[in-house]
């Protein structure tokens, strides 16, 4: 329930400015547990997806992983320049540095503890982190070939400013690759403002039931790790936050009263 409190939440401007931050924060300082560099919720390929090998240190992160795998995947990303919007805990930013062979990866993300955990963490040539708003990016026009934002535009003050700073530091023939989750007359808003943002859309999918079959298969994983870390008063709250199989999370979509898509929008040239 106080995940889906959240993200009820996020239909007001203020509010998002408001908590989002603080929790993330939070997360970062007081929840350093090893081998959990992931926070979104997953991704079950489809039939027609190629296999993501990985290598056996990165197995127990392979759903969150394979999020960033089949967004990263829609584009060739060998040798460019990437910045990630929302980079949290550092996994995703250091996944498609290693996995994907980017010449440089930024992961920017708004809470000073998440970017020096990600700094603790990650460690690879052209592989940086730094401390950012999504709605006022610290880069210069056209800066880089890829804009990458993983299930985190829900917590942004304003959407269309945030869209309109990817634009601004995308390169021209850039790219814009985004998942996230809304109800369906919020995804119905994201559209629109993707639409609105003078970028093209070229690919929408939704992806609810891949994400629905990532929580269970993960399930034992997050057990695991709310039972070694998570102090027992808070667990229950935190399995809820955490998206557990039975949680509201799971449940909404699995059912279809929340809804995950894969985008991947194009600055024309």
């Amino acid at each position: 329930m106080i995940a889906k409190i959240f993200l009820s939440l996020t239909d007001y401007s203020f509010i998002r400015r408001l908590i989002w931050k603080p929790i993330y924060e939070t997360l970062a300082k007081r929840l350093k547990i090893e081998d959990w560099y992931f926070m979104n919720y997953g991704y079950m390929p489809f039939e027609h997806e190629p296999l993501l090998e990985l290598h056996t240190q990165d197995e127990i992160n392979r759903y969150p992983i394979q999020l960033y795998h089949y967004l990263a995947s829609r584009i060739e990303m060998n040798g460019l320049e990437v910045l990630e919007v929302g980079s949290g805990r550092g996994g995703g930013a250091s996944f498609i540095k290693k996995y994907h062979s980017s010449h440089k990866m930024v992961g920017m993300d708004i809470a000073h503890h998440a970017v020096k955990l990600s700094q603790e963490s990650h460690h690879s040539e052209g592989l940086y982190f730094v401390q950012g708003n999504a709605e006022k990016i610290p880069f210069k026009d056209e800066s880089f070939d890829v804009v990458i934002n993983v299930e985190s535009c829900h917590a942004y003050g304003s959407v269309p400013n945030f869209l309109k700073e990817a634009k601004r530091v995308l390169r021209k023939g850039g790219y814009f690759l985004c998942t996230d989750m809304r109800s369906p007359s919020g995804m119905q808003r994201l559209r629109n403002n993707l639409f609105q943002s003078g970028m093209e859309l070229q690919e929408e999918e939704n992806i609810s039931k891949n994400v629905v079959k990532a929580i269970e298969h993960e399930e034992p994983v997050k057990q695991r790790r709310i039972e070694k870390y998570i102090p027992k008063w808070f667990q229950k709250t935190f399995s809820e936050f955490a998206g557990v199989e039975g949680s509201q999370i799971h449940k909404d979509l699995d059912s279809g009263t929340l809804v995950y898509y894969r985008f991947v929008i194009k600055k024309n040239s």
